[in-house]
């Protein structure tokens, strides 16, 4: 049998063990019921994410294409006789008009050579009046038989020769005439002038192979196009099937500058070439733009957009919502049904004002993600705000929650 004091330690030391028991359990249940709590939490703590609704529209659907600026007309300038070179009168780098002179050329042996034709005329037209009035009077005498009727032929055959004589010194008169009016060379077209290649005191020949110089009308110009046969084909299909239609004031063509601004002027479509090139398996077109601030020069490089059509039901989709995959594909975020994220591939068309023409990969009515797209993951279930997109900017413009933040929502309340 213990004695008394025994007895006493071991309760002292029951207590003790109980009282070191008791908060140990308390901090044990606040814990379970910490834990019972935190998956509600945590579920309440889904990431937000700003969606767009997709809807159809109407959009004008364009395609934008290289090109380079061609001349309207090119006139280069030659000497079409022989002869020094005297004078220059012209400005390089001017702008001229057609008949303004340009060059003159040494004139002196080409008037000496019109003073011999017209000479030529008149002798061959006094000789013409001689054989004229001969064979009239041969004439004459072939009715009382005092001339015989070879007399008579040979006096109207003198004077049929002396008629084309006088013609062939007339013809020859008249090419010494265009020789000595092409001592002056003018300008055969107006426009820009470029540098001249001689100078005063230079032989210049006939039909040379070197222009003297060259003028250009650069208002309007032409801007050469090509366009693969691939895209014409489909852009003819979708044309032919209904799903564009045709611009109501025909097709306009905007260009776009190196700097990346837009030609104040719009252009008109022209032609599509009738053949492909073979080595780059393209069409070429051609459109026609004003110029009168002479901003396009000949050879210079542009892009242009070119309307195609319109889609009354385009499917758009921001473009900052679309990234790519190290496949190179294009790929977007889109909430589900059930408030899930999806990654989708899409198949993209043209730029459409800040946003992608969807040929596959996205319908009406799909929730495409647009802002917190860092913070959605695939399967992942998200709470969902409306907000719309501003094409110009990009940036995100009046976000309004949801009265029904949707699946996700109450998911995170259950």
């Amino acid at each position: 049998m213990a004695s008394p004091g025994g007895w006493y330690l071991w309760i002292v030391m029951k207590r003790s063990t109980f009282a070191r028991a008791v908060p140990l359990l308390g901090l044990l249940l606040l814990s379970a019921c910490g834990e019972e709590n935190q998956t509600p939490s945590a579920q309440q703590m889904a990431p937000e994410v700003g969606v767009v609704t997709l809807k159809p529209q109407e959009a004008t659907i364009s395609t934008v294409l290289p090109g380079r600026v061609v001349a309207y007309q090119v006139s280069e300038v030659r000497p079409q006789v022989t002869g020094i070179l005297l004078k220059r009168d012209f400005v390089e780098g001017a702008e001229v008009k057609e008949g303004d002179l340009l060059y003159e050329i040494d004139p002196v042996q080409y008037r000496a050579a019109l003073a011999s034709a017209e000479a030529a005329v008149q002798r061959a037209e006094a000789t013409l009046v001689s054989v004229k009035l001969k064979a009239a009077r041969k004439t004459q005498l072939l009715q009382t038989n005092a001339a015989s009727q070879q007399d008579v032929d040979d006096a109207v055959a003198a004077y049929k020769q002396g008629e084309a004589d006088v013609k062939a010194a007339q013809a020859n008169r008249d090419t010494a005439a265009i020789s000595l009016d092409r001592t002056r060379v003018t300008a055969s077209i107006s426009g820009r002038i470029g540098k001249s290649t001689i100078t005063p005191g230079a032989l210049v020949t006939a039909s040379q192979a070197t222009a003297m110089t060259t003028i250009q009308q650069l208002d309007p110009v032409y801007v050469d196009l090509d366009q693969s046969t691939s895209e014409m084909e489909r852009l003819r299909s979708e044309i032919a099937s209904g799903q564009l239609k045709r611009p109501a004031g025909g097709v306009q063509v905007e260009l776009l500058m190196e700097s990346g601004k837009t030609y104040a002027h719009k252009g008109k479509y022209g032609f599509t070439d009738a053949s492909v090139n073979e080595s780059t398996g393209s069409v070429s077109s051609r459109a026609i733009f004003a110029n009168p601030e002479r901003a396009l020069l000949p050879g210079m490089y542009v892009r242009a957009r070119v309307v195609a059509g319109v889609d009354p039901a385009a499917i758009l989709v921001p473009q900052r919502a679309v990234s790519r995959n190290p496949l190179g594909q294009a790929v977007a975020m889109f909430v589900d049904k059930d408030g899930k994220v999806e990654q989708r591939t899409l198949e993209l068309g043209e730029d459409v004002e800040g946003n992608w023409l969807v040929q596959s990969g996205a319908k009406a009515g799909d929730r495409l993600v647009v802002d917190g797209t860092q913070k959605a993951r695939p399967g992942a279930a998200v709470k969902t705000v409306e907000v719309a997109v501003d094409p110009a900017t990009g940036l995100t413009i009046n976000p309004t929650r949801q009265a029904d933040a949707g699946p996700a929502a109450t998911t995170s309340e259950q």
